[in-house]
């Protein structure tokens, strides 16, 4: 029954935060999560600094953060220069995005799913390390609408196919509620193990928690959170709000293995610059 939460707040979380974060800041909330019993800490990404300023600052964040045994630490990768990059900073897992929206797809990274696809091949084929792959809108897109779930089955059996050996569906705008996830889930989980599977929900109407049980229900137990709640995509208007890991924490309880008190000392480090 245990349940995995990655924490994803120092990369999806800062990555929409306009002010800029100091370096020593990012290090230091690295380090408060890394306290709390986390198993897997999204540290930032190596995209171009043209597109997400935010994170530019990866490789010395990276090289500062006291590592911790027993915590993995990620980045998302954007091509075979991020995974050099990734690499040469020890990173232990990466992650690479596609999305379930052709509009989406072309205003995120300025090409089709199909094209991503075969850009990310090489990354994943070459990753020395685990490979996540994040699928965005795989609910609702703020250009296209409903999407539907086999639409979502496509991508995450090229993601699958290519070595990806983790899928992240993402509720982009946060407009899924429990019967979506059931629609989707039901045709998800007849094709992958429950255990390849994470829910990345955003609480932009306050449904989160409640897709979060239904998920838990249908055999989910990896699960996405942003600390304070922080974050969304720069490329999806009214994408705000990851669900904060304290409600998973408080959710889940002892079922996480995270601290909660640990959890809101890391947000107090945090929150002041969000």
């Amino acid at each position: 029954m245990n349940v995995r939460i990655v924490e994803v707040g120092p990369r999806d979380g800062l990555q929409n935060v306009q002010a800029t974060v100091p370096t020593e800041v990012k290090v230091a909330y690295v380090n408060a999560l890394s306290k709390a019993g986390l198993q897997e800490i999204e540290v930032s990404s190596f995209v171009s600094p043209r597109w997400v300023p935010q994170l530019a600052d990866a490789e010395q964040v990276f090289t500062l953060i006291d590592r911790v045994p027993g915590v993995r630490y990620s980045a998302l990768v954007p091509n075979e220069k991020g995974l050099e990059r990734a690499v040469a900073c020890r990173v232990d897992k990466i992650a690479v995005f596609t999305a379930a929206s052709e509009t989406f797809s072309h205003k995120n990274v300025n090409a089709s799913i199909e094209d991503t696809i075969v850009r990310l091949r090489p990354v994943v084929a070459s990753s020395p390390v685990p490979v996540r792959g994040y699928v965005s809108t795989a609910f609702y897109c703020p250009y296209e609408g409903k999407i539907e779930p086999d639409r979502v089955l496509a991508v995450c059996d090229r993601l699958v196919e290519i070595g990806c050996s983790e899928i992240s569906i993402g509720d982009t705008i946060g407009r899924a509620v429990p019967e979506d996830v059931d629609r989707l889930l039901e045709r998800l989980l007849s094709r992958f193990a429950a255990s390849i599977v994470a829910m990345h929900f955003h609480d932009t109407f306050g449904n989160a928690i409640l897709n979060v049980r239904r998920s838990f229900e249908a055999g989910i137990r990896i699960f996405d959170g942003s600390t304070g709640g922080v974050g969304g995509c720069p490329f999806a208007p009214g994408a705000k709000g990851n669900v904060a890991t304290e409600a998973l924490v408080a959710e889940f309880g002892s079922d996480s293995g995270v601290n909660l008190d640990r959890i809101e000392q890391a947000a107090a480090v945090i929150t002041p610059y969000v």
